[in-house]
């Protein structure tokens, strides 16, 4: 694992995991790399005093390095899924002479921005194996699918088209009026057996790499950095603090399914991180006294993205919260706690920021304007932790092609370095 986040490693993290899955997928081969070892839910673990260690649970993933301290838990948080176009239960479809493959939006996507691309397709798929199933990673980098714009001469309104989610956003991929079976497509891709296809995961990704942008190159512009910019900026710091331990155990968690709530097996709102930190706990030689304990000094920092002020709309934003690509991580605060924030969290991340000599930008959102959450709120409600919500600035969130600055790659992930990696941990 690199140690120092750079815009070309974002670069790379990124074009290399189109889907959770493949997020996850990135993030285990890098500690598995470095002596990680992954251990099952399903089997008790018998460890020995020291060691580094992830579980992987379907889009998720938590890792942590174990000393045998009794430890309170610095957690930086992310997640691995982004909105995006995902292909149906029943994909194949036919209309005025085209073969279609019928999508659905995943979260708040961002409709228009995913018309007129070319798009690939990743995600996972089950199999039968005699009477046993088997995962896949599936993905295909080539311009599979295409959702076209209505042509300008038969819109009702020449400023823009409103997308119906349901009749809108079915992707051509070929044409006549019989269709192609594109489960059977996938299969043979494959290389297995159509009929042993029992389950999908399946979504469509941009094909364009990512990359810096601007006169001066201080721009990346890539997909999903909502909120793969964390989970890459967040395994950098991780990698620090695997490197230079401090006065508590770090802990890396990406959950799926942020983007639609959180409430699956694996979201925030499972048991995936407070069961993950108790059998930690109990590894150790504790009980659930000792767990609590552990969990009443312990921190989370749940990271996601924050909003720049955009330049074509500031009326759009607080105004005197004013953010800047390139001006260093967001603190993000919300007093009907959309964000989880609060004074010692606060206090926590802002000393983090001062220690890796990183600025520090405030967002509050607009009061008069819906906010967005996080897996803030939830993880703290379910573990009991003092949670921050902090961010890196961008623009276009949750559009097919995002934004952001190339120095808040650094000073991010800096920033969550300085944060595992307490000379003391902070009191509740």
């Amino acid at each position: 694992m690199s140690v120092t986040a750079t815009p070309a490693g974002l670069c790379a993290f990124v074009d290399a995991s189109p889907s959770p899955f493949h997020v996850v997928h990135t993030v285990a081969n890098e500690l598995t790399a470095n002596g990680f070892r992954e251990l099952s839910e399903s089997q008790p673990w018998d460890l020995p005093a020291a060691g580094r260690y992830f579980v992987v649970r379907g889009g998720s993933i938590v890792a942590w390095v174990e000393t045998g301290a009794s430890q309170p838990f610095r957690v930086v948080g992310a997640h691995t899924d982004s909105p995006n176009l995902r292909v149906k239960q029943h994909p194949d479809l036919t209309s005025a002479g085209w073969q279609l493959v019928g999508l659905e939006p995943y979260g708040g996507a961002w409709l228009n921005s995913w018309l007129d691309r070319d798009l690939g397709i990743s995600g996972r798929i089950t199999v039968r194996e005699g009477n046993a199933l088997s995962e896949r990673l599936i993905r295909i980098d080539e311009p599979l699918l295409r959702v076209p714009q209505l042509a300008i001469h038969l819109s009702e309104d020449r400023r823009g088209v409103s997308l119906d989610p349901q009749r809108h956003v079915n992707a051509v991929w070929g044409v006549g009026g019989a269709p192609r079976s594109f489960l059977g497509y996938l299969a043979e891709h494959a290389e297995i057996d159509p009929d042993a296809v029992l389950g999908w995961e399946l979504m469509t990704h941009d094909l364009t790499p990512s990359a810096a942008v601007g006169r001066d190159l201080d721009l990346i512009s890539a997909p999903r950095l909502d909120n793969q910019a964390t989970c890459y900026a967040g395994l950098c710091a991780f990698a620090e603090a695997v490197a230079e331990p401090g006065a508590a155990t770090p802990v890396l968690v990406m959950f799926d399914h942020e983007e639609v709530g959180s409430q699956s097996d694996r979201g925030a709102h499972s048991d995936l991180l407070p069961s993950i930190l108790e059998r930690i706990v109990l590894a150790r030689g504790g009980g659930r006294s000792e767990y609590l304990a552990a969990l009443s000094g312990s921190i989370l920092a749940s990271g996601d993205m924050a909003h720049a002020t955009h330049p074509n709309y500031p009326e759009r934003h607080e105004p005197a919260h004013q953010i800047e690509v390139n001006g260093g991580p967001v603190l993000k605060v919300n007093q009907n706690l959309r964000y989880a924030t609060d004074a010692v969290g606060a206090g926590a991340f802002a000393l983090a920021c001062a220690q890796a000599e990183v600025p520090l930008q405030r967002y509050v959102h607009r009061a008069d304007l819906p906010c967005g959450s996080t897996i803030g709120p939830m993880s703290a409600a379910r573990t009991g932790m003092t949670t921050v919500d902090v961010g890196a600035p961008q623009l276009a969130m949750h559009s097919a092609r995002e934004l952001m600055g190339a120095r808040d790659v650094f000073a991010y992930s800096a920033a969550l370095a300085a944060f595992l990696t307490p000379a003391d941990a902070t009191p509740r």
